[in-house]
């Protein structure tokens, strides 16, 4: 358990957050993929979230981080998922006309690491892919 703190604040904070593109797309493979993946990076250093660990898969995107408690995680999701979006088809504009736009789906799903140790978590996206290839 890593405890940061800001200004009079010592927190650790962290959430397993999980989202996928719109219609649950298989859309993110091979350069766009590797390009996501630098973009939610980008992403989460512009707001002084730290992301432990992230997985792109082929249908959907893990995410462990560290939200600071000055920042919602509603917000941070919101922004995450807007910015990259644009950020995305920014770099690929082709691709701007196919998804109308609109890349990822409304909402996503988070939880608290708590109620599972964050090791659990770690290896559980580390092995995603693997498990997604199996089923």
């Amino acid at each position: 358990m890593v405890v940061q703190s800001i200004s009079h604040t010592r927190w650790n904070c962290t959430y397993h957050i999980v989202f996928i593109p719109k219609y649950r797309r298989k859309a993110m493979y091979g350069q766009y993929r590797k390009d996501m993946g630098q973009i939610l990076r980008k992403i989460c250093d512009m707001n002084e979230v730290t992301l432990i660990e992230g997985k792109v898969c082929l249908d959907h995107v893990h995410m462990y981080v560290s939200i600071p408690p000055k920042m919602s995680v509603s917000k941070f999701v919101g922004t995450l998922k807007g910015k990259s979006a644009l950020m995305f088809f920014d770099k690929h504009p082709e691709l701007k006309d196919k998804y109308n736009r609109h890349f990822w789906a409304v909402g996503y799903f988070v939880s608290t690491v708590g109620d599972v140790n964050e090791a659990t978590i770690t290896e559980y996206i580390k092995n995603q892919e693997e498990a997604d290839k199996n089923s």
